[in-house]
């Protein structure tokens, strides 16, 4: 009988809220397993907002006692240990040798940045506190884990939605990015063909990059050390020769569990209360802004630079400036090829594409730098 008086009581409990928010977790779930969207991220996303929604949720979440998900959360986000993993396993994928052969790529990387201070600005005008206006800006960039290290350097009033809808936009790069390229450039630029002619980029340069580049980031953003340092660490590992079997375990296993435990941790900041706010909606609409600004900003340079010189840039190019790697890349290639079956433009893509990566995490440094400044 006291089962069954729990029971309803608990059932008593449960709000439209915290319904709601079973439906949007059975959604990201749904979308990592059918659509095989991040499904390493959103699936631990989505049935973390499942949990933490539950009516006993607080043995869980929050209370007295410090539930187990919290835990995750105060040890691997609260501090940006987490992201800064996961950039180690990111570098370690990442093979800059095309941008290494085209290093005017990186200029394309950084005009993809415009949606992030384009967005801080109108989320300002939009009533948000400046700190709070940064963080969502970032998301523009399509990188989670700088969203992620941006938001709690702030200690942001939204760092959950700001969370959700960084990853979410990541997952929806060959949804969004297809109709916005096609809405700012002609049928005509997207058939300019690229020819690639790699140049032979030496070991001593792959090695040299990686060091450069945190070298120089220090010195331009003092505060995006910690991150680009530690993308640029992963990369290292795996051009050094040397290391190859932690190469791989960064790539595989250390990204996968870092990845998942992410999942679960920026679950907790998905329960009812904090979340169904009418601030959760503005914010997500804001990153869609971010997010699109960001690849019209890429295509417009691209654009730009097509009046001053003779070997015309294909203008999709300049989409793939954001940070989702490798998904903008093989978004603006298979426009390409959509367009005519012989133009193959992924490899100027993937150039763009890590210059983004760079560029996104330098930008993320300015923005810790300057932001203090104006408070």
């Amino acid at each position: 009988m006291d089962i069954f008086l729990s029971l309803f009581e608990n059932i008593g409990n449960v709000s439209w809220q915290m319904v709601l928010m079973w439906v949007i977790g059975a959604l990201l779930i749904y979308l990592a397993v059918k659509k095989e969207m991040e499904p390493t991220l959103l699936l631990p996303m989505g049935f973390g907002a499942i949990l933490v929604n539950l009516p006993l949720s607080g043995a869980i979440t929050q209370g007295e006692e410090i539930g187990p998900i919290d835990v995750l959360f105060n040890a691997g986000i609260s501090n940006g240990l987490f992201p800064l993993l996961l950039f180690i396993g990111i570098g370690a994928m990442i093979d800059f040798t095309p941008l290494l052969s085209n290093p005017k790529m990186l200029l394309f990387g950084a005009a993809a940045q415009f949606g992030i201070f384009f967005t801080l600005c109108l989320a300002t005008l939009c009533g948000f506190e400046l700190k709070d206006a940064a963080s969502i800006g970032i998301i523009g960039a399509a990188d989670g884990p700088t969203s992620i290290f941006v938001a709690q350097y702030f200690d942001s009033n939204y760092t959950g939605a700001i969370m959700v809808a960084a990853y979410s936009y990541m997952a929806l790069v060959p949804i969004i990015q297809p109709p916005v390229i096609k809405l700012v450039t002609t049928k005509k630029e997207r058939l300019i063909r690229m020819e690639y002619n790699p140049q032979a980029v030496s070991k001593t340069t792959k090695i040299l990059f990686p060091i450069v580049i945190t070298a120089v980031a220090g010195l331009v953003a003092p505060k995006s050390v910690a991150l680009v340092g530690f993308l640029m660490f992963g990369n290292l590992i795996r051009e050094c020769g040397v290391l190859n079997s932690l190469s791989k375990t960064a790539q595989n296993e250390l990204a996968n569990l870092i990845t998942i435990v992410l999942g679960l941790s920026i679950s907790t900041r998905m329960q009812a209360d904090e979340f169904i706010q009418v601030q959760t909606l503005m914010i997500m609409g804001l990153g869609l802004v971010a997010f699109v600004f960001d690849t019209v900003g890429g295509v417009l340079f691209a654009k730009f630079l097509n009046l001053f010189v003779k070997k015309k840039i294909n203008p999709m190019v300049g989409a793939a400036g954001i940070s989702a790697f490798p998904m903008s890349s093989r978004v603006v290639n298979k426009i390409g090829i959509e367009e005519d079956p012989q133009n193959y433009l992924l490899m100027h893509a993937v150039g763009t594409n890590v210059s983004g990566q760079i560029a996104s995490v330098i930008a993320g440094g300015l923005i810790v730098t300057l932001v203090p400044l104006f408070q």
